[in-house]
């Protein structure tokens, strides 16, 4: 094998398997908390303009522009734990081999969602309630971001790649560069050039252009991980990629549907309700970055050892993930409280916006603690080989602990009570994703590669 020294190597059979759960969670943290640092920049700068209808419009687009994200962590997630856990096992032609499968599964589909998204952006933006100059800047800043789709699916890939041989510090790079291109355009573009949403959107796009050539650069020069793409290669592999795949995206899709249902009861309340949606949508993904990595982190560990044959170690990295997760919550949700005041002012936020996110702030944060247990708990599906498993979970939450719950919610105490509603929600299905995690972990047999 050509490469770096240590590319085939299982790195995270052997040693502590918390400090592995940490240094792959911190780094990659770091690395999607920057994708959502993005959108926190851009509803950053886009404040400074002081329209509202500027602020819900981030709100409506980011709904929509989430669900591509989400996408491609979906098949992000595939692509690590065929990688991982083919190292795992010894086999490391057949891990380049799927990653480079992967890697044109995941621009493909990409490219499929785009052309969704772009000629559907009107009526999908109606039902969420979006209308009159409000949908029209939305709509204007999903059209300017479409080029940037699929250039954050292959990056995103790419980085899970990598993390999948264990390179999380590389892996980490690949997102970072895109939020620090996009904080030095933004303000050029927003207020240099005069572009306002427009000029986010290709700042952003920007960014993400960059981070893809060093997400590539990673994969085939670096560690030489990367085949030809051919046809036959994707053939071959699109069975094994397709049954991680295909329940990891759906499970990734629930996310954006819960959100754009929320969205859907909180427009009502007008567009200072929905303002302070697309706030809190924007802090929740930044202060709880960890807890959103933690199925990216976790997962290739678990992929490793379950490989390896290593079972103890994956019953004991799934209890690391869950401890780190709980302790993460707890001190940011703290964080959170002490600083609710200044969040809302640091967006030019009034009237109903600030009371909603000071709201969240206070009682809502801690509630991220059942989230990241489910996430955990996820990783633990994708690579025990139950990611159906996922799915269920995921989509229970986003429909039965969600819908009725944000419904009765926002009828009782309004945009407040939806709030609580979902967070609910959240910790009854985190609590039972627990649960199914321990089973499957308990039950886990030889590995299927």
């Amino acid at each position: 094998m050509s490469g770096p020294a240590g590319t085939s190597q299982a790195r995270f059979v052997t040693g502590s398997t918390m400090r592995h759960v940490t240094i792959m969670t911190l780094t990659g943290a770091l690395g999607l908390m920057s994708l959502f640092l993005v959108d926190l920049v851009d509803l950053f700068f886009l404040s400074m303009l002081n329209q509202t209808e500027v602020t819900a419009a981030i709100g409506y687009a980011g709904t929509i522009v989430f669900t591509n994200l989400s996408v491609s962590i979906g098949t992000g997630i595939a692509a690590a734990a065929l990688v991982a856990r083919n190292i795992g096992a010894g086999n490391v032609e057949r891990a380049r081999e799927y990653a480079t499968s992967s890697l044109m599964f995941a621009l493909i589909v990409s490219a499929i969602i785009t052309l969704m998204i772009a000629s559907g952006s009107g009526a999908l933006l109606s039902l969420l309630g979006a209308k009159g100059e409000a949908k029209h800047l939305a709509q204007v800043f999903i059209w300017t971001m479409t080029p940037g789709y699929i250039l954050i699916t292959g990056a995103v890939c790419c980085s899970f790649i990598l993390r999948g041989l264990g390179d999380a510090k590389r892996a980490m790079y690949i997102t970072l560069s895109s939020a620090a291109i996009t904080a030095i355009a933004d303000p050029i573009f927003i207020f240099g050039f005069g572009w306002g949403i427009q000029g986010a959107a290709a700042a952003t796009v920007l960014g993400y252009l960059v981070s893809f050539g060093i997400g590539l650069h990673g994969v085939s020069r670096v560690h030489r991980f990367l085949n030809p793409m051919r046809p036959g290669g994707l053939k071959r592999d699109f069975g094994a990629i397709w049954a991680i795949a295909l329940p990891a995206m759906l499970t990734q899709l629930a996310t954006p549907f819960a959100n754009a249902y929320v969205t859907y009861e909180v427009a009502p309340f007008g567009d200072e309700a929905v303002a302070a949606s697309a706030i809190i949508g924007r802090v929740i993904p930044v202060a709880f970055g960890m807890i959103f990595s933690l199925s990216g982190s976790v997962g290739p560990i678990i992929g490793q050892n379950f490989g390896a044959g290593r079972f103890d170690r994956v019953k004991q990295t799934l209890k690391d993930g869950l401890k780190f997760s709980a302790i993460y919550t707890l001190i940011t949700s703290a964080i959170l409280f002490v600083f609710r005041h200044q969040i809302a002012e640091a967006f030019n936020a009034s009237g109903r916006t600030v009371d909603i996110v000071v709201f969240f702030c206070t009682f809502i944060a801690v509630s991220w603690a059942f989230a990241g247990a489910q996430f955990v708990s996820n990783a633990a599906f994708n690579n025990l080989g139950r990611p159906n498993l996922s799915t269920y979970f995921n989509w229970g939450k986003a429909t039965i602990g969600t819908i009725p719950f944000a419904m009765a919610g926002a009828r009782f105490h309004g945009p407040e009570g939806v709030l609580v509603g979902t967070a609910m929600g959240s910790v009854i299905f985190g609590i039972a994703s627990v649960f199914a995690a321990y089973r499957i972990a308990d039950r886990s047999g030889g590995p299927k590669v």
